[in-house]
């Protein structure tokens, strides 16, 4: 009987959660640092063309958002605390996609799979409209398919650590985060594994593409990041 019931235990099933964020390197960088969180992975939801490829979602014309798919042990972190992590990582006021990156591929949105993650998300959606006292711009959808982003996208941050770093510093993203929620901004590795200022502009030219040059310098509207990825 013990030994059943440990088996019981020992196998208890992983739950999911979706959510964009925006930029889905920083969305999957945030997750992948939460206790309890077994797996995240980068792609595209929300949206109506079968397995997009990251061209065709960064037209901004498929619907789709960039997202991330988080399986977790709901014995170790409660869907509620993930929904609270997902706050605390974005600027829910921005309308028109998050920090530098502009387009309806950025805009953010907590995708439910079940009544009871639809309960937990619209509350604390509301709860954050009192925080705020203006309109809060993230979306409560019902999950949709979620299709995996092309490999090279997968844990970004780790596989190119200078570009996404330079990319994050530059974009403002920590920055903003900080404005927004003070003591309550999670702690990041950026803060003591990398420089917390603005690198130079020597730096900036040489780590980023010319379009996220312009981008994050400049202010430039561009409703996508490069195709082009980094080694």
């Amino acid at each position: 009987m013990n030994f059943l019931l440990a088996l019981v235990v020992t196998t208890a099933p992983l739950d999911t959660a979706t959510f964009a964020g925006g930029c889905f390197w920083s969305m999957e960088r945030a997750f992948d640092q939460v206790p309890g969180v077994v797996s995240a992975t980068v792609g595209y939801t929300g949206g109506t063309l079968p397995h997009p490829s990251y061209e065709q979602v960064s037209t901004g014309q498929t619907g789709h958002l960039e997202s991330v798919q988080v399986v977790y042990d709901p014995r170790k972190i409660s869907y509620d605390r993930l929904v609270d992590a997902f706050w605390h990582d974005i600027d829910p006021t921005q309308a028109d996609g998050q920090f530098c990156d502009h387009g309806p591929e950025y805009h953010t949105a907590i995708f439910y799979r079940d009544t009871a993650q639809h309960r937990i998300a619209a509350a604390s959606r509301r709860a954050l409209e009192g925080r705020f006292h203006q309109p809060i711009a993230t979306e409560i959808r019902p999950t949709t398919s979620f299709y995996a982003a092309e490999e090279y996208h997968q844990h970004y941050y780790r596989k190119n650590p200078v570009r996404y770093g330079m990319y994050r510093v530059a974009c403002g993203r920590d920055q903003r985060v900080r404005k927004i929620w003070g003591a309550d901004a999670p702690a990041t590795e950026e803060r003591t594994s990398m420089h917390d200022t603005k690198p130079s502009d020597a730096e900036l030219r040489q780590s980023l593409t010319p379009v996220q040059y312009q981008v994050t310098q400049h202010e430039a509207t561009s409703p996508r990041r490069p195709t082009a990825h980094f080694s």
